[in-house]
């Protein structure tokens, strides 16, 4: 079934307080979607960000971001007063999120609402419910703060070691800083959930986003060191990363602890944790696209404490092993999106067949002058989601303005552009009229934005990565009305008493 929709990250939505969140706007979200003719609202990773404020770095791959959390929501519960969330307001005069701010005024707010919050059975129901995850990563988070955010790695040894004693004695001293952190959990996942069910009911649904690796100093790692490649003093042997390419001479150093695939493949349940995570995250989104897809066949493994990936080698994935126990618990068909990009080995390409998951194709990709490339258009098959670009993109107007003139002229002709229309929707066009089954478009692209609406650019850390945010109005009918006569056009929208299928 042909089918698109729109990238747009949480953060990114207008409302009030400085960060896009769970309440009214992402309801009016899913309103325009549902308008435009759109199935899909794809989201960025809604787990709490670590280092440089990129939510594929976390403290968890299971827990939400609580400064997603809607206080025009808490205020309807008596939790905090419209004085309180003003006075702790972290809106700029950029308009972009500022996670400073956030840091200093949101969590003495959340504090406070946790202060007036009494308890009910569907709190103690959701801490019953996620228990499997959820008293690991308040214990962890309990424990950074009595640490002052210092990493696991820096704590006593029996604590960075979980011994039972320890971990126990922890547990008794800091049980009211971890039902605080339960709290905010069963805030995030009760307002998600709420708006999920919204989306659905309009015929909306999510694709969310789900990064291979996790990030070291984790609740993920803490809790499950044997299931790592670490040595005995529990440092990562290697980290992950990408080996130089044409993009980057010294290649992209993630930082991030390898998995010990064999240990996990000899869990008590093979593969045990990434079961409990892709059904814990089969709740939250009704797709899940997977980054790095190509490490599951074979991934580049770095020294540890390298400054840059240039020296590192390649060891097997577990493969089809893996899809094989995830299906025994989720069904043959699961909703998985594969993140492709990049050089691609037979042997990947031959696993990306094998599993039957849609991979990627990045229309910003396909105009190299030098060379044809996979990305256009006349090469794709129908299994697959193509973009006009991605979170690591510029947006295209962005690209137009910096790529290579030959590759813009390239695509000047490829595309056959108007400029009476722009670049922009000439793009647009292009992958709504391809034979992809989905087409995801960014909100950014829709608005002709430069680079200025650009969401991040990889192996950089800080400047305006993850801070944009949508203007206000800019999400209106008018827009709607556009999207989905395009929608129409090329046969993307769903028909009048069409079944719903978000697969």
């Amino acid at each position: 079934m042909r089918s698109s929709g729109i990238l747009m990250p949480v953060f990114s939505l207008p409302s009030p307080y400085g960060i896009g969140t769970l309440g009214q706007e992402a309801f009016r979200f899913v309103d325009f979607l549902n308008k435009a003719g759109q199935r899909y609202w794809q989201i960025l990773p809604l787990n709490p960000t670590n280092y440089g404020d990129s939510p594929y770095q976390s403290f968890s791959a299971f827990a939400g971001n609580p400064y997603f959390i809607d206080l025009l929501l808490l205020q309807e519960q008596g939790l905090l007063t419209p004085r309180e969330c003003d006075r702790a307001d972290c809106t700029t005069d950029t308009g972009l999120v500022d996670y400073g701010l956030l840091y200093r005024r949101r969590w003495p707010l959340l504090r406070l609402a946790y202060t007036r919050f009494t308890g009910e059975e569907a709190f103690d129901r959701f801490c019953r419910e996620q228990a499997g995850w959820l008293e690991d990563y308040a214990l962890f988070m309990a424990l950074k703060d009595a640490h002052e955010g210092a990493p696991w790695r820096e704590w006593a040894e029996p604590l960075r070691r979980r011994d039972p004693a320890a971990v126990q004695a922890a547990q008794t001293t800091y049980a009211d800083d971890c039902r605080f952190y339960r709290f905010l959990q069963y805030l995030f996942y009760t307002q998600w959930h709420r708006l999920k069910t919204y989306a659905n009911s309009h015929e909306v649904y999510i694709i969310g986003d789900m990064p291979i690796y996790v990030a070291d100093d984790s609740a993920d790692v803490w809790a499950n060191t044997t299931l790592f490649d670490l040595d005995s003093a529990l440092l990562p042997r290697v980290v992950a990363g990408c080996p130089p390419d044409a993009f980057s001479a010294d290649g992209q150093l993630w930082g991030m602890p390898v998995y010990d695939w064999k240990a996990m493949a000899a869990e008590e349940v093979p593969y045990g944790w990434w079961r409990q995570r892709l059904r814990h995250a089969l709740t939250v989104y009704d797709r899940v696209r997977i980054d790095h897809f190509r490490g599951f066949e074979s991934f580049y493994c770095i020294p540890y404490g390298a400054k840059d990936a240039k020296k590192g080698t390649w060891r097997k994935g577990p493969g089809m092993k893996l899809f094989r126990a995830l299906q025994e618990d989720l069904g043959e068909s699961l909703p998985i999106i594969a993140e492709d990009l990049g050089f691609l080995t037979p042997a990947v390409r031959k696993l990306l067949q094998q599993s039957g998951f849609p991979g990627m194709k990045v229309l910003q990709f396909a105009f190299d002058s030098r060379e044809e490339s996979d990305y256009l258009p006349h090469h794709y098959n129908n299994n697959c989601v193509v973009y006009t670009g991605t979170h690591d993109n510029d947006t295209v107007m962005g690209w137009v303005a910096t790529a290579d003139p030959a590759d813009v002229r390239l695509a000047r002709q490829y595309l056959h552009v108007d400029d009476n229309e722009g670049f922009n929707w000439a793009m647009i066009r292009a992958a709504m009229a391809s034979v992809a089954d989905v087409a995801i478009f960014m909100m950014q692209d829709f608005m002709g934005l430069g680079s200025t609406g650009r969401i991040n650019t990889p192996s950089t850390v800080g400047g305006n990565n993850w801070r944009w945010r949508i203007g206000e109005g800019c999400i209106n009918d008018w827009l709607a009305g556009i999207i989905r006569e395009n929608t129409v056009l090329y046969g993307r929208a769903p028909r009048s008493g069409e079944a719903a299928d978000k697969g």
